[in-house]
């Protein structure tokens, strides 16, 4: 009898410490996304890179789901970042970032997450509806790959040296 007392004790408090542990925030409801914008786009243009939105919030596991496998790809973080100044832009009932939106020509249309590639002047290059990045119940890593590549500053500059005439 105080064998399963103790184990029913113990499964307890472990549960109870997996539920105090804190969510991973990925998104800051509090930011001035607008200043970060800003800021990201004197960056980029400063280093010769593109600016990549992740807009989306905490509530969202796709967002999660999306943040988790570039985080832990050490290909993919670093294509990402070695290519682009990166904001995560907040999408909650906390802080819309409504303003910021409607300039970027209201991506959340697409759901969440979603992804805007700016150019060095903060013009909008690509909304990514990450939907079309999904596979079975994560991200088609190559299709995310291949999303970082093709709206690098370096790629967009390849291309305009090829195709123009």
């Amino acid at each position: 009898m105080k064998q399963n007392l103790l184990i029913t004790l113990f499964a307890g408090l472990f549960c109870l410490s997996l539920s105090a542990q804190e969510p991973v925030l990925i998104y800051n409801p509090k930011a001035d996304a607008k200043a970060d914008v800003s800021s990201a786009i004197a960056l980029a243009a400063k280093e010769g890179k593109h600016v990549f939105l992740q807009i989306g919030g905490n509530w969202c596991p796709w967002c999660v789901k999306f943040n988790k496998m570039v985080v832990e790809d050490v290909k993919l973080d670093s294509l990402l970042h070695a290519n682009y100044e990166v904001v995560k832009v907040n999408y909650s009932k906390e802080n819309y970032n409504s303003e910021l939106l409607a300039t970027l020509g209201f991506p959340q249309r697409f759901g969440f997450p979603v992804f805007v590639v700016l150019d060095e002047k903060g013009k909008v290059l690509h909304t990514q509806d990450s939907g079309y990045l999904e596979q079975d119940k994560s991200y088609n890593r190559g299709s995310v790959e291949r999303i970082f590549l093709m709206w690098s500053a370096l790629t967009m500059k390849e291309a305009e040296g090829k195709y123009k005439k």
